[in-house]
Parts: C-alpha cells; sequence; structure tokens
C-alpha cells in the first residue's frame, strides 16, 4: 500500500523536508565489485547522433505555423519609476500584433511579485514592455517606437558601496539582510589561543552563466491547452509557475524540453519570457516565440553573485583551533542568497568555529543558481585561508587538511555520513599530481622569469537526491521498451544513464531501451539541478524496471510452462535450464499483452547526511613579468558512490573544471558604477575559457565505490562537486609558485602583478 513519509533532502547547500508518497519496498544496493551488463560501463550517449547531426530539437529550433516574435522593452537605467508608456506609434506599425506593458498587461504573479512589469524597474535590463510581431526585424523596431516617461531613481550596483552607509535604501529594512549564521564551540576563545592568525578578506567577481542557448520559450495555445517549448531544468516548476500566473488548471498546461543547451541552474523555473509569451498566444491565438539574445542573457537572466567575504583562521599544535568567517553577497534583486559559508560550515572537523552570510540588494540584475552557487565562492575563500594558515605554521597544507577531514560525522548537523572517502580523495590526487615534487617557494619553470608551483583544494557538496520522483518502463510486443519519467537532460548524459540503469535491471539489451523525457505529460521528475537528476530517478528507474522484469518472468513462465524461479532475462532473452528464448517471440504468443513497471524513489535515512567530497590539486607556471598563469595539469579526484557511466562522469568532470578555469582566471562581470549598466554583456568582452585556455592535461579519477545508504543504486549526483574547489586549487598553486597570494578571483595579469608588488615589498 502506498505510504506518506517525511524526506528531508538538500538542494543547493540548504536543507529541506517534504511529505512525500512512496510505495512498496525498496531495492538493495549491489556491492562493490558486482558485475553488471550495463551499470559502470562506460558508453556513447544515446542520444549522440541526434545531437552531432542536428537532428535535435531544442526550444530555439522550435518554429511554429503563423507563430509571432516576441521582443521585449528594457529599461536603460538600474532605478526609475515608470510613469506613463506610449505605444501609439509602435501599435501603428504594420506587422505589430500586441504591445504588452504595466498598464494594460493582466496581473500574472511572479515569484512573489504580482506583476511582470513592475512600477519600479530595479536594473538595466528589467522588463518595461514586450512586442508581438510578425517577425523579429519589425519587433525589434517597434520597441523603438514605445514612448517611455521614466523618473529616474537613486541606484547603487557594487556590493562594498551598496553595504556602506551612504547608499540609498534599495528596500524598507536597508540593502543587508542575514541569509544565515553557525555556531559551534568558541571561536573567539580558540582564535586568542591559537599560535598562528591568518586575517584575510576574499574577493569574488560576479560571473555570467553564458548558456549556449539562451533562455526562451515558445507557447501555443488551441483554445483548450497551453502548450509551451521551454529551454529549461525544471519541465515541472515552469509549469508550477505558469498556473501561478496565469490562473490555470495543471491539466491545461503542458512543457516540453526534448533537449536543452546549457543552464548551470540559471534556468530552473519559470522566466518572465514564458509568461509574455503565453499571453499573447492566449490573447491573439497565435504562436507566440520568445528567446532572449546574448545581451539580454547576460543583463537579465541571472548570475553568480559577487561576494566579500573577511575570514579569521588560528592554528597551534599542528591543528587549527578556531574560525570565524562573514560573508557578504550582491544577489542584485534576487529573491534568496546562494550561502558561501557552506563550505567552511561542513567541509573539517574543527571545534570551535562561528559564521555569518548576509545577502546584499543592489540594481545590478538578479542572483541566479549558477553550478555549486556559494560552495564556489566560500571555498574559494575558505582554501585559500587554509593554504595561508599552513604556510604560516610551517605545515604541509595537504597534511593540515587531513587532520580535520577524516571525521566520520557532519559538523552541521552532528549526523554521520552515508559513506565519506575523502582521505582516499587526497592519497589519489597526491599521487597524480606528484605531491611530492611540491617545494614551498616554488620551483623555476620554463623560463627564468616563470616560476612553477603546485596547490590543491577539497570539495563537499550534497548530491544523494530523494523523492519525489516516478518513472514507468513499457515492455511493446516487440521486446523493445520505453522508459518514461519527466526530468530533463540538461547535456550531462541523463538519458543514456538511466537507459543503462534500465537495460541493466530489466535484461534487455541497450539499443532496445527509448527514453522519453522532459514533458510535464509523464511521471514527475525532479529539478536537473543540485547534483539531484541521477541520484533522484535513477533508482525509481531501476525499481520500474524490476517491477517490469517480475511481470515479464510472470509471463514467461506461462508460454515456456516453467517456475518462474527457474527463469532469468538476459540481454533481451529469456533463459531457463535448457534453452533461450527471445522476449519478442515470448511476447508475441501473448495477445495484447501489456507490460508497464512502476517505480517511485524512496526517502533518504533521516540520521544519515549525504554528502559529495573530492579534491582537486593543480599545476601551473606563471610569469613574473606579465602576472599570466597557466595551468599545466589538473587532477580531479571525487567521491560519487557508484560511478554509472565513467565516460559521461569523466566528461562532466571536465566540463567543470573548464568552468571553474573560467571563474579562477577570465570571468569577470564590469558594471558602470554611475549607469548602472553591464559593459561585457557579450562572448567578445566577457572572457569564457576557450580551447587555447585547456590546460595541457586534465586526470579525472574516481574513488567508485557505491555508497551503500544513499539510495539503491549506490549513486550520488557528480554536476556541482567539478566546479567547486578548482579555483582554490590554483590559487594555491599560484601563491606556492610566487609566493604572492592574490585574495581576489579571477586572478586576473593585473592582480597577480599587484600581489607580486605587495610580496616583493615585504621581502
Amino acid at each position: 500500500m502506498p505510504r506518506v513519509v517525511k524526506s528531508r533532502e538538500e538542494f543547493e547547500g540548504e536543507i529541506f523536508e517534504s511529505l512525500v508518497l512512496v510505495e512498496g519496498k525498496d531495492l538493495p544496493v549491489a556491492p562493490a565489485g558486482t558485475e553488471f551488463s550495463e551499470i559502470a560501463k562506460s558508453r556513447r550517449r544515446v542520444d549522440g547522433q541526434q545531437r552531432v547531426t542536428g537532428r535535435a530539437r531544442y526550444t530555439q529550433d522550435v518554429y511554429l505555423p503563423g507563430m509571432l516574435h516576441v521582443r521585449v522593452l528594457r529599461s536603460p537605467y538600474p532605478r526609475a519609476r515608470v510613469r506613463r508608456i506610449d505605444t501609439k506609434k509602435a501599435e501603428a506599425l504594420p506587422g505589430v500584433r500586441g504591445v504588452l506593458h504595466r498598464f494594460n498587461a493582466p496581473k500574472a504573479a511572479f515569484r512573489g511579485e504580482e506583476t511582470i512589469f513592475r512600477e519600479e524597474v530595479r536594473f538595466v535590463g528589467d522588463e518595461v514592455a514586450a512586442i508581438a510581431a510578425d517577425d523579429e526585424q519589425t519587433a525589434v523596431e517597434a520597441l523603438r517606437l514605445i514612448e517611455v516617461d521614466y523618473e529616474l531613481l537613486p541606484h547603487v550596483v557594487d556590493l562594498e558601496e551598496a553595504i556602506g552607509d551612504m547608499a540609498p535604501r534599495l528596500d524598507t529594512d536597508g540593502n543587508v539582510a542575514e541569509a544565515a549564521t553557525h555556531k559551534r564551540g568558541d571561536a573567539k576563545r580558540g582564535l586568542k589561543e591559537a599560535d598562528f592568525v591568518v586575517d584575510a578578506t576574499y574577493r569574488t567577481s560576479t560571473q555570467l552563466h553564458n548558456s549556449l542557448e539562451t533562455h526562451g520559450a515558445v507557447a501555443t495555445w488551441d483554445g483548450e491547452q497551453l502548450t509551451v517549448y521551454e529551454s529549461t531544468q525544471h519541465v515541472f516548476g515552469v509549469r508550477q509557475g505558469l498556473r501561478a500566473a496565469l490562473k490555470l488548471p495543471f491539466s491545461k498546461i503542458r512543457v516540453l524540453c526534448d533537449y536543452m543547451g546549457g543552464g548551470f541552474g540559471s534556468k530552473g523555473g519559470v522566466g518572465k519570457y514564458s509568461i509574455i509569451a503565453s499571453l499573447f498566444t492566449m490573447q491573439l491565438g497565435r504562436p507566440a516565440r520568445c528567446i532572449l539574445t546574448r545581451e539580454e542573457e547576460n543583463i537579465a537572466a541571472g548570475n553568480r553573485s559577487a561576494t566579500l567575504q573577511q575570514m579569521r583562521i588560528g592554528g597551534k599544535g599542528g591543528r587549527i583551533t578556531a574560525l570565524e568567517h562573514i560573508s557578504w553577497a550582491n544577489v542584485g534583486q534576487g529573491k534568496w542568497v546562494a550561502n558561501p559559508t557552506g563550505p567552511t560550515n561542513t567541509l573539517y572537523d574543527i571545534a570551535n568555529l562561528s559564521s555569518k552570510s548576509y545577502k546584499v540588494v543592489t540594481n545590478a540584475g538578479s542572483l541566479s543558481a549558477f553550478r555549486a552557487p556559494g560552495y564556489v565562492e566560500g571555498t574559494f575563500a575558505l582554501e585559500s585561508a587554509i593554504d595561508e594558515l599552513a604556510e604560516k605554521m610551517g605545515v604541509d597544507p595537504l597534511t593540515l587538511r587531513r587532520k580535520h577531514a577524516a571525521s566520520p560525522k557532519d559538523p552541521m548537523v552532528g549526523k554521520r555520513y552515508s559513506d565519506k572517502h575523502l582521505i582516499e580523495c587526497y592519497r589519489i590526487g597526491a599521487a597524480e599530481i606528484g605531491w611530492q615534487r611540491r617545494r614551498a617557494g616554488g620551483v623555476r619553470g620554463s623560463a627564468p622569469h616563470r616560476r612553477r608551483g603546485i596547490g590543491m583544494a577539497t570539495q563537499i557538496w550534497g548530491g544523494g537526491g530523494g523523492p519525489p520522483a516516478y518513472a514507468t518502463v513499457h515492455v511493446n510486443s516487440d521486446g523493445t521498451v520505453v522508459l518514461t519519467c519527466g526530468s530533463q537532460d540538461i547535456g550531462t548524459g541523463t538519458r543514456t544513464v538511466l537507459a543503462q540503469i534500465c537495460a541493466d535491471e530489466l535484461g534487455v539489451e541497450l539499443e532496445d531501451v527509448h527514453v522519453r523525457l522532459g514533458d510535464t505529460d509523464n511521471p514527475y521528475g525532479p529539478i536537473s539541478a543540485g547534483s539531484l537528476t541521477t541520484a533522484s530517478v535513477g533508482p525509481a528507474v531501476r525499481l520500474a524496471a524490476r517491477d517490469a522484469r517480475e511481470q515479464l518472468l510472470g509471463a514467461a513462465a506461462g508460454v515456456l510452462e516453467t517456475p518462474v524461479a527457474e527463469l532469468r532475462l538476459e540481454s533481451g532473452v529469456v533463459v531457463t535450464k535448457g534453452a533461450r528464448t527471445p522476449l519478442a517471440e515470448i511476447l508475441g504468443k501473448v495477445d495484447n499483452n501489456t507490460v508497464i513497471g512502476k517505480g517511485g524513489r524512496h526517502p533518504n535515512d533521516p540520521e544519515l547526511s549525504l554528502r559529495t567530497f573530492g579534491a582537486h590539486f593543480a599545476d601551473v607556471e606563471v610569469d613574473v613579468q606579465t602576472g599570466e598563469i597557466t595551468v599545466e595539469h589538473i587532477v580531479a579526484v571525487h567521491d560519487i558512490g557508484r560511478v554509472i557511466n565513467p565516460t559521461t562522469a569523466r566528461s562532466q568532470v571536465e566540463g567543470g573544471v573548464l568552468q571553474a578555469l573560467g571563474f579562477a582566471l577570465s570571468e569577470e562581470r564590469f558594471v558602470d558604477r554611475a549607469t548602472g549598466r553591464v559593459m561585457n554583456a557579450n562572448l567578445e568582452n566577457y572572457k569564457v575559457p576557450t580551447v587555447k585556455d585547456v590546460p595541457a592535461k586534465i586526470t579525472v579519477k574516481f574513488v567508485d565505490r557505491p555508497d551503500r545508504k544513499a539510495n539503491n543504486l549506490g549513486v550520488k549526483g557528480l554536476g556541482e562537486p567539478p566546479i567547486i574547489p578548482t579555483a582554490a586549487a590554483i590559487a594555491n598553486a599560484v601563491a606556492n609558485a610566487t609566493g604572492a597570494r592574490v585574495r581576489h578571483a579571477p586572478l586576473t595579469r593585473a592582480r597577480v602583478l599587484e600581489a607580486l608588488a605587495i610580496a616583493g615589498a615585504r621581502s
């Protein structure tokens, strides 16, 4: 019988509880060393041909007959009151079919606000009006004809300026609000008792997602049902947002996302573009397409917020005695904060610790979840400070970490980790990078003016997944299989991994499994973010495949007149003691058979803390004349439980390392303080890493042991972990090479030269 239970899960570093419906008993985890037919095997992506040949259909590929093109008029000011909008000239332009703005648009709730067009625009790029026209050129031309009367208001876009007393007050309660706090032991006393103390300030700059497929939606209304094609990480989240905005029942909303070209956390729910396209199609009776341009993507689709972080860390007798961490994050107009103190609170067994994080409101866009939000920024500060303390104490930084990393309990919640192999990650990574070659002060590089050094940093994240997540496995009469779930494949290989799990448990060939996902008409699937997908949906798929297999073996027992206990299903063949019968042959003898297996994810053990762990090691060369950093080798080692597909897992890690490389060395949004404009909202002036920037070598290793308590597969997520420690490892390697500490990411040439000058002045 189904039952309702309380589930305690983690998403984007935050713990939450919910009631979930579960059915039946869960399956046991196969022990380490189990030989599978598909699981733990490297397999090519099942949708690889569609992607490389262009047959894969992304939201930006959706063009419907009679479709209208929608463009949005955006505020040129960081803060202003919209007093009047005149659209007469725009509406008179041939080809314009509709205009929406705050004076004529129906109320449509969006993230706690009553309308998508605000009276007070709050950043450059905020939505003011929208045009629907027969073609995009007409829509763009019509935008220029809209006349808006703005009353300019005081603004602030810079994080540190917004904290100050002279900044304009943007919220009733001020610009700064406490977001999170944690305390254990007595940090002040621990710092007083320390023989060595590092007191340092670290900064990280705003990073932009730059998804190659920009945010956007195509909506169509047939008078009864709204169908929205959306580039999203959560079709059910978009449906929920559209229901709230448009007051439609779920039965009248369908959201689809077959393929998606990148999101990195920013496409986690409904966007204003989704609502605008939906309003136009419902008003005008024609499909409407609203896709953001590259510039719009970089000013209005969210960002990883800039941070200011103060760290005080003390040590005595070769151990860390205390740590204080205070963080401020520029959330822009965001409603939540990614907590940079998360790694500080959870990563090491430090008895005396206190942390506080604050969110700071500004007129500079909005924070949006960005691959391990908060943890990338916080790890940069924490791991840099630990290296600085190790240097002061005269101890090896890896040795110092080992003394605090072996605790079997999560220091934040006091519960045991389900599994933890961090020390093993250290051992593997140190051997691969050649840590024994590391020398204090670095070594000479490839030229007299180049120095070489090695650094490392540690990673912690969630990734245990959880309910609700459902799947069905439908076996056709020819032996082929349709696996259905509601989650999305956001480019990480979800289709392939789920197909492997299904084929392995069901006992059929991988090529016979066809995966259908990204559709709200499918069984519910969670957001594809927070390293949740495989650890949430995978166990449901296994249960559904087991259910279908039991039904198939029951049918085969009747056809073959053999007890079920004497049958097994492997590679699409029913095997008995004396014969091998193709599954299709058996199903062909059962008239109008329907075999549908169902599975639902069971809740996690509330007494355990499900975490992923890892360590990255960096070998870099620094030109002390120009400040140029060349990353020669990155070693990435991760403990994520059982690895389903080593090929896609390695790909995930390599992608995370490259994205982290941008955060570490080059990616930085520039906003003009006077005008509030983003000065590099394009891929020419915003420097994402290219092939030229890829390290000469990236070594990826996994502990690869099933987490026995995580779920019935023993898997944990891998989406976020690879991006978390890379920047800190590079910063520590630079400090090892040069003796100069750069405390601001990205480590640009100018910042390296400044740090070298400071280090030279001190010596």
